[in-house]
């Protein structure tokens, strides 16, 4: 899966902005990025979001233990890969129907974040158990929400384009061909939201940066710390 939001949308962390190298280019440039998605990963659906920038997903490759899902309600657009483990209970919560899959879930949390707070976002995922990373953007409010689960099961980076932009994708050599080298996983037990920035689930109130060291940019390993 693939998510690049324009940085009107989605405001990136100084520490990726900080080190974005010359042979960055631009993902949203003449479709660039979702060319290149489209070519590595056959099969592939690519959602246009105007301005905003563009999801991606394909079944392509799909590990069967994190399977991808696409769905979108009431404008609001989620690209999810994993599984939740207590689906059963987080129906009954935001009163879903029998058949709504990881992906209505997620939807439906936001939208409760979004309309019957206050419902802070920490606590929207927190609620969540299982082995997930998500990228959702709400068209109607610019919006954008972005996660992991606390132990980082599933493959997820990030990173910024030369203009800015954030690009998220479960697919480093994607991330990479946008970014170059900026770019990093996605912190585990971390979320991101255009209102609050980086945040973790132990510390919500206080927003995160990437710490800027070698391990952080292009191995496996992911940082963040508090400001």
């Amino acid at each position: 899966m693939l998510a690049v939001l324009h940085k009107s949308v989605a405001k990136c962390p100084e520490a990726l902005l900080q080190n974005t190298q010359p042979q960055s280019v631009s993902a949203l440039k003449d479709g660039f990025l979702a060319t290149h998605f489209s070519s590595v990963h056959p099969g592939s659906v690519v959602i246009n979001l105007a301005s905003s920038g563009f999801l991606a997903y394909s079944s392509d490759r799909q590990n069967p233990l994190y399977p991808r899902l696409f769905a979108v309600v009431d404008d609001i657009f989620c690209l999810f890969e994993g599984h939740i483990n207590n689906v059963a209970h987080l129906k009954q919560q935001y009163g879903l129907s029998k058949t709504a899959n990881e992906v209505i879930i997620v939807i439906e949390a936001y939208r409760t974040l979004r309309d019957r707070g206050p419902y802070p976002a920490d606590q929207v995922v927190r609620d969540i158990q299982g082995k997930f990373a998500f990228a959702l953007f709400d068209t109607t409010s610019k919006a954008t929400f972005i996660a992991s689960d606390a132990d980082g099961s599933v493959p997820f980076f990030w990173g910024t384009d030369s203009e800015g932009n954030v690009v998220v994708s479960d697919d480093s050599e994607v991330v990479k061909q946008g970014c170059g080298k900026s770019f990093a996983p996605f912190p585990k037990g971390c979320f991101f939201t255009s209102s609050g920035g980086l945040r973790s689930y132990e510390h919500p109130v206080n927003e995160l940066k990437a710490a800027k060291s070698r391990q952080f940019w292009g191995d496996s390993h992911s940082h963040a710390k508090l400001f």
